[in-house]
């Protein structure tokens, strides 16, 4: 077969590829082993964890079925919380799920822009940013403690559902920031660069192109941050729950029930836990259901804004 060289140098590029490709074949050789080995790893870990997640939610499923009635989720406890239902509880979680994401979600927003579009690089930006990776893997009772410290007696809420939303805002905040910069750094330059060109001013620019553009990914880090509120049992245990109230609560200033806390107390407090054993796993597959329920919300959001962004 003849060669063509080039015009200039006089070389051919036929024989160099010819002769490289008996060594590009004997290195993808070696190397299908090796990723054959790992993509069996990484199917072996979904697989694992998809069994762990199916077991556990099995098991609740299983054991809380049989408690679910329209008592169990309408009525407020009684006979020492062995009877009756949750329904103080589920509104509970409801108002501090919520309510913290009203005022951490402002909060992560402002300080990722911050953060991303006007703080320039340097060594304050650098120890702002590892603050908030350290804050994002603190225990939940070190938050608890603080809201107790902080919000229960130094701000004057007392045990409230005030200083529990301020306490789940405060936990939630480092993962709404980091998801609210990655989501702010994922929007393309050109986007940036074409308004400014335009002659829109900085502010313009993030409020009207990029902030629309980042918004799926912020929802994404706010279903994150809300589903982690509303499990949480330590950082509300000093700050907002209470063991038993009679009535719904009336103002952010009083105490409520929450599904987290109502379980550890089924599960340990009294003389009679056995017993609340099917109120127990009721109660379990309850939370799990308002989990998966606010999210799937916070998803439909997120898909009907994708659609009007394509």
């Amino acid at each position: 077969m003849s060669q063509l060289a080039h015009p200039f140098t006089g070389s051919t590029h036929m024989e160099t590829t010819y002769n490289s490709m008996p060594q590009d074949q004997g290195y993808l050789k070696r190397r299908l082993p090796i990723q054959t080995i790992m993509f069996t790893l990484f199917k072996g870990s979904v697989v694992i964890n998809a069994m762990a997640l199916a077991i556990i939610c099995g098991f609740v499923l299983w054991y809380g079925l049989p408690a679910i009635s329209w008592e169990f989720l309408l009525a407020h406890p009684r006979e020492a919380m062995t009877e009756g239902g949750i329904f103080p509880c589920i509104i509970g979680t409801i108002a501090l799920s919520y309510g913290s994401m009203l005022i951490a979600l402002p909060w992560g927003v402002a300080t990722a822009i911050y953060l991303n579009e006007y703080a320039k690089p340097g060594p304050l930006v650098h120890a702002i940013r590892l603050a908030i990776n350290n804050l994002a893997g603190v225990p939940s009772v070190v938050f608890g403690l603080f809201g107790l410290s902080f919000f229960v007696t130094v701000m004057g809420m007392g045990v409230s559902l005030l200083a529990g939303m301020c306490t789940l805002a405060a936990l939630t905040l480092p993962l709404i920031i980091g998801a609210t910069e990655e989501a702010l750094r994922s929007v393309s330059p050109t986007y940036r660069e074409a308004s400014l060109g335009l002659g829109a001013t900085k502010w313009q620019t993030i409020s009207k192109v990029v902030l629309p553009a980042a918004t799926p990914g912020i929802l994404t880090g706010a279903i994150l941050a809300i589903g982690r509120a509303a499990g949480e049992t330590a950082a509300i245990m000093f700050t907002a729950a209470m063991f038993f109230s009679p009535k719904l609560p009336s103002s952010v200033f009083d105490s409520v029930m929450a599904l987290p806390y109502h379980i550890y107390v089924l599960a340990t407090a009294g003389t009679e836990i056995e017993k609340t054993r099917p109120l127990q796993y009721g109660t379990a597959l309850v939370l799990i259901a308002l989990v998966l329920g606010m999210n799937l919300m916070a998803i439909i959001i997120r898909a009907r804004l994708q659609r009007k962004l394509r």
